[in-house]
């Protein structure tokens, strides 16, 4: 019988003449990717990087077409300028811009006060622009209003991290995949969100068998594959996580030995979550009291257990709450520090670590905090800047920004690579109150970025691979991004827009600011060792701190690919996990374990509002598709702003397949496609958050006291029948924008 072979598969000849090396800009998973470029010095396409730790040799979708962002339609090619009654934009020179910029700034300060003005940055940029960047904002600019994007995505994990470990940063990593005999997958939905990271789990699978258990309100493509489903009632996470916790101490399935040696605060938490029996939290969480018993033996019995989760945790009024819900299961258990056993928060943006680590916008760089008096000293000698310059204490995250702008409190306003007007809730709101500032500049590399129909002044940004320097990924591996190709027509790195900026301060003459990225890095590495003092009141018993990256270098890390924090000077390579001998960033040493009361504050469906929105990501899309939007093969996939509805509600409400429909919050409205679908219970829709005029037009948005996270996915809508040749009509207007 004769063999029948198969076709290989023909990729098109691009004219590839180099391959050049960068890591991805879309999400947290830190792909290594290749560049190519052709004789003209065009980029023309991506591949993933065979020999990398992180995805040894795959890409997603977005990672497969990222060539196609550098010369996509609306980029932004020279400095724009237009006065208050936003005329039309003007074409300018970098000079011009930028002495408006400052002298705006300048003159808003001595009017209103320091803080008057406030810059809002991204999880986009490279590590050492976030660096330099805080550097200009708190030593030169002096404003405490200074924040990133990721405060509406990453802010809980990071409160929860710091009140349960004393420190932000994830403590796993992608290896315990390898190694766990358990996985809890709270509000993740990793084959659309982070499909690399989803690869390596069923990597590890395939290797050897062990249990899945996902919670979700909505039965996404990972709960479809999981070997346990919890379909949880939304923002009840707190509640089934003190359930669980009160299933593992009444058996006695805990490591006593590990609570007694690492953690504070036992008791009060025993005498809490005694009141979490399983009965209970069935009525409050809709998950049944045998399956939680079910689950909480699973996960306790495992030789290794670990956590992950996104923004079905993070954003929620309970979102910190629920991260510390978390970390208490992991070390009620002894799984932190240990090959397999982790708490591990999957972060959204490229860079959202960097940020975390250098940027300075909850505090000084290096993990550093405003209101410890040595941090500041140490920082302000090694810049240069009176230590009295700078704030005692944090000032206002993103979230409090805006309704401080409602009020008059701030007059100006820097968003550097992010998009409110499409990522805040309550977007109806978000416009009036961008209307009231004196002054509104927009730093992007898309001159079509929503929020630049309230700008005075536009900057035209350099993208990902035109620029030089670090992202750090989820599991703290710092990797490098080379410049693949110059900048488009007059755009520019960020790092150099800062630089430029800095300069129309008097003040800079005093202090460094290095044109060149890996100068920069070196200046980072220094801080990263922190001086006796410094570590004495930070770290412990005199140890180098925990962000310690003095043993890196540019050609170190690109050698190996990434690597992961700490690595000290001397170290051949990073530590892969955090708290591996049992010590925490207490003065103490020692954990805690989080006493939590569950409060429902939660807005519920109703009579006149009968569905839980939910919201989230879709594989195609990044973030506000400010970049996807534009990728054809991307776009094409999900062109249009939709929403999940089940066929019972659907046929009760007398909707069709692909018939546009309006959602009415008691915030907005907002017009979408219905596709029915079993994926969403009866009482709840689904919507991507990709799209402007949509979802955050209903959202809620009250806010996580802990970490003013907003909670986007606790909302009630009711859907109403439209016109269809008018929402069709609106739709093409929305693609269009």
């Amino acid at each position: 019988m004769a063999v029948v072979k198969k076709n290989p598969i023909k990729l098109p000849d691009k004219g590839v003449v180099e391959w050049k090396y960068a890591t991805c800009g879309y999400c947290s998973t830190g792909c290594s990717i290749e560049v190519g470029i052709n004789k003209e010095g065009a980029a023309v396409t991506t591949r993933g990087v065979a020999d990398a730790p992180v995805n040894k040799g795959k890409l997603c979708i977005k990672g497969i077409t990222e060539a196609a962002i550098f010369e996509a339609p609306g980029r932004g090619t020279d400095p724009l300028i237009r006065d208050h009654t936003y005329n039309d934009w003007q074409k300018t020179d970098w000079d011009s811009a930028l002495d408006k910029t400052a002298a705006e700034f300048k003159r808003i300060q001595e009017k209103y006060g320091p803080d008057s003005v406030a810059v809002v940055s991204t999880g986009q940029i490279l590590t050492e622009e976030f660096y330099t960047l805080g550097k200009l904002t708190r030593g030169l600019i002096g404003t405490n209003n200074y924040d990133g994007n990721t405060t509406l995505c990453m802010a809980s994990a990071v409160s929860g991290y710091k009140r349960s470990f004393g420190s932000d940063g994830p403590p796993g990593c992608y290896d315990d995949f390898e190694d766990t005999e358990c996985l809890l997958a709270f509000g993740s939905n990793l084959p659309e969100q982070h499909p690399i990271i989803y690869w390596r789990l069923k990597e590890a699978l395939e290797k050897r068998k062990f249990p899945i258990i996902v919670i979700d309100p909505r039965v996404t493509m990972f709960a479809q594959f999981a070997d346990i489903h919890l379909p949880i009632k939304p923002g009840t996470d707190l509640v089934l996580l003190n359930a669980l916790a009160h299933v593992i101490l009444k058996e006695g399935l805990e490591d006593r030995a590990y609570i007694d040696a690492h953690c504070n605060g036992a008791d009060d938490f025993s005498e809490l979550v005694e009141r979490y029996d399983p009965t209970t939290a069935a009525a409050i969480t809709g998950i049944n009291e045998d399956t939680i018993r079910h689950v909480a033996r699973i996960y306790a019995n495992a030789g290794a257990a670990m956590s992950i989760w996104t923004m079905g945790i993070n954003q929620s009024t309970h979102g910190s709450d629920g991260v510390c819900g978390i970390n208490n299961l992991n070390l009620i258990t002894g799984n932190i520090g240990k090959p397999g056993g982790t708490s591990l928060s999957i972060t959204g943006q490229c860079n959202a670590m960097g940020t975390r680590e250098w940027s300075a916008c909850s505090g000084l760089p290096g993990y550093r905090v405003l209101e410890n008096e040595q941090h500041r000293e140490e920082i302000g000698k090694f810049w240069g800047v009176d230590p009295e310059f700078f704030p005692k204490k944090r000032g206002m995250f993103m979230t409090d920004i805006f309704p401080a702008i409602e009020t008059g409190q701030i007059k100006a306003l820097w968003l550097v690579a992010t998009n409110p007007m499409t990522s805040m809730a309550d977007t109806g709101r978000i416009r009036k109150i961008m209307e009231k500032l004196e002054f509104c500049v927009v730093q992007d590399s898309y001159e079509d970025v929503e929020a630049n129909q309230y700008a005075h002044v536009f900057l035209p940004a350099s993208v990902w691979a035109e620029k030089s320097g670090c992202f750090t990924n989820t599991e703290r591996r710092v990797n490098l991004v080379t410049p693949v190709k110059p900048s488009l027509a007059n755009s520019k790195p960020d790092l150099w827009i800062f630089n430029q900026l800095a300069k129309r301060w008097d003040a800079s003459k005093s202090m460094n600011f290095p044109d060149d990225s890996e100068d920069v890095f070196n200046e980072m590495k220094a801080l990263s060792q922190g001086d006796d003092k410094t570590v004495a009141t930070a770290g412990l018993n005199g140890d180098p701190r925990m962000l310690n990256i003095s043993g890196m270098s540019y050609e170190k890390i690109l050698k190996q690919r990434g690597i992961q924090w700490p690595m000290r000077e001397g170290d051949d390579t990073g530590d892969a996990r955090l708290y591996t001998d049992g010590k925490f960033q207490y003065p103490d040493g020692k954990a805690k374990l989080m006493s939590m009361e569950f409060i429902d504050n939660n807005e519920r469906p109703s009579a006149d509002f009968p569905f839980w929105l939910n919201s989230g990501r879709v594989v195609e899309h990044f973030h506000t598709r400010t970049r996807t939007g534009k990728v054809g093969n991307c776009n094409k996939f999900s062109p249009t702003p939709y929403m999940e509805i089940n066929p019972d509600a659907a046929a009760e409400l007398g909707i069709q397949q692909m018939e546009y429909v309006r959602l009415v919050s008691p915030r907005g409205d907002a017009v979408v496609m219905a596709q029915l679908t079993q994926r969403v219970p009866y009482n709840m829709v689904f919507i991507p958050f990709h799209y402007h005029d949509c979802v955050n037009r209903l959202s809620l948005g009250l806010l996580d006291p802990h970490s003013r996270q907003p909670a986007f996915k606790q909302s009630a809508v009711r859907i109403e029948k439209t016109d269809q040749n008018e929402a069709a009509k609106l739709n093409v207007e929305m693609r269009a924008f």
